[in-house]
Formats: C-alpha cells, sequence, structure tokens
C-alpha cells in the first residue's frame, strides 16, 4: 500500500540559500511584502506574513558572497507563493515589476494564474492564486484537466491597481 500524507498536510516553509542577506530581505519584505519576524546577525532571518513564526528562511551559511547556483543542475526549481485573491495577486505582481525584476514567464493555468521570476540571487519564485475548485477545467471523467494559456499580464496588473 503506497504511502499517503494527510489531506490538509501543507508546505510550512521554505528556507533558501543567499548570498547577500540585507539584500534578500529587502527583495522579500520590500517587493513581496512579507514581515521580518526574526534576525539572526548577518547570517539567517525569518519573514512570515500573517503573523505566522516564518514562511520564509533566508541563510548564508553556506553560500555568502557565492553566485547562484547552477541552471543544469538538481536543486530547487521555484517556490510557489500563493495569494488569497486576483487583486492582491495583481499588487504584488506591480510591486515585482515596479522594482525592475523582470518576469520568466506568465501562465493561466485553468486552476489557476501565475506569474514568474527570480529573487536577487537567482531563485525561482511563482506568485499564484487558485480558482474556485467549481471553475477548474476537467475531463469527462472528471480529473483536472489543467492547461498552459498565455496571461494577460496587463489585466492582471490593472486589477492589481484598482
Amino acid at each position: 500500500m503506497p504511502a499517503t500524507v494527510p489531506a490538509d498536510t501543507r508546505v510550512g516553509h521554505i528556507h533558501l540559500k543567499v548570498t547577500d542577506l540585507d539584500r534578500a530581505i529587502a527583495f522579500y519584505s520590500d517587493v513581496l511584502g512579507f514581515t521580518l519576524t526574526q534576525r539572526y546577525g548577518d547570517q539567517a532571518a525569518f519573514l512570515s506574513a500573517g503573523g505566522y513564526h516564518h514562511h520564509i528562511g533566508l541563510n548564508t551559511w553556506h553560500s555568502r558572497g557565492a553566485g547562484p547556483a547552477p541552471e543544469r543542475a538538481a536543486g530547487l526549481y521555484h517556490v510557489a507563493f500563493l495569494f488569497p485573491d486576483r487583486a492582491s495577486l495583481g499588487a504584488a505582481l506591480n510591486r515585482v515589476l515596479d522594482h525592475g525584476t523582470p518576469l520568466d514567464g506568465a501562465a493561466d493555468h485553468g486552476v489557476s494564474e501565475a506569474v514568474y521570476f527570480r529573487d536577487p540571487d537567482g531563485n525561482g519564485i511563482e506568485l499564484y492564486r487558485d480558482r474556485a475548485e467549481a471553475e477548474w477545467p476537467r475531463d469527462p471523467d472528471g480529473t483536472i484537466a489543467m492547461i498552459n494559456q498565455p496571461l494577460d499580464v496587463d489585466a492582471l496588473r490593472a486589477e492589481g491597481a484598482a
């Protein structure tokens, strides 16, 4: 019998290696909007949303001053942050683009809308919002039929500016 986890299991936090702690804190707090909850000198910091102890850990233990991880190597592809609605996703997208961070892509997956970019250390970031489950595309047998279509970034930005 295959192993299973409880249905309400969630990813609790991510911990990223960064080269410059102050720069990483500024990006994750000033651009993405997370709140700094704790800092350990110039070695580590923790940030969160909504008063949680931490959703993001940043550290320089093995990476201070190093370059980004090679693209063609095993490791984290991206971390995804789920936003509660389209307006908050659009507002975050506006902050990212206003910061001068280029997008790697933007997609409508049918079940969700997502934008992709990199943090200052080259770590892949996805910001997304889920559609209501009743709106998810499904095959005739009821299985989810995700798609990969272009996302109207301008419309999303406009909703975030409202």
